[in-house]
């Protein structure tokens, strides 16, 4: 994988050059409660739309409106279905992430992937999120911030002792290893 200005490096501590990161798939799944997470996440929008198209439909009697009405009552609920049963399982398959000595390595997306290396040398900050669904699910989200301009790696959907502890992992490792985080 290369960036905007070359293959993707990490500082090599025994030769004090930069060697290309491999790109391969991460080797760990989220927490299968993530599902749950973006179900949860998933449902309101939908589900107020859904609602409102079924009220309208009751109250309102004239015949065009009436089938326009009926129509939002059954793409609304397909809505509703796949973003809560079909997504969501999709996402739990495709989402990845592992750490190394050298890398933070994510993948993530369904129907647009995007695959993230962050080189350990160029970690600045380690922060852990608990949202209140991710708390009633016992799940955490760790960020680690970059100097890129892609924003941080975000590792979402992780049980949320295993969230503390890669933060607490990801900071005693990048306190180590040499490098200017930029």
């Amino acid at each position: 994988m290369s960036s905007p200005t070359g293959p993707v490096t990490a500082g090599d501590p025994a030769s004090g050059r930069n060697v290309p990161l491999p790109l391969r798939p991460p080797a760990h799944r989220v927490d299968p409660r993530a599902i749950w997470w973006w179900r949860l996440q998933e449902i309101p929008v939908p589900l107020v739309l859904l609602v409102a198209a079924v009220v309208g439909t009751v109250l309102v009697d004239a015949q065009p409106w009436s089938s326009l009405l009926v129509a939002a009552v059954v793409v609304t609920a397909l809505w509703l279905l796949a973003g809560t049963l079909l997504v969501p399982a999709l996402r739990y398959r495709l989402h990845r992430w592992e750490v190394t000595e050298d890398a933070v390595y994510t993948r993530s997306g369904w129907l647009v992937r995007e695959w993230r290396i962050a080189p350990i040398s160029r970690v600045q900050t380690v922060d852990t999120e608990h949202g209140p669904l991710q708390q009633a699910l016992r799940l955490g989200t760790v960020t680690v911030t970059t100097a890129s301009a892609r924003g941080p790696v975000k590792i979402e959907g992780l049980d949320a002792d295993e969230a503390r502890e890669l933060a607490r992992r990801l900071t005693e490792t990048t306190g180590a290893h040499p490098g200017d985080a930029t």
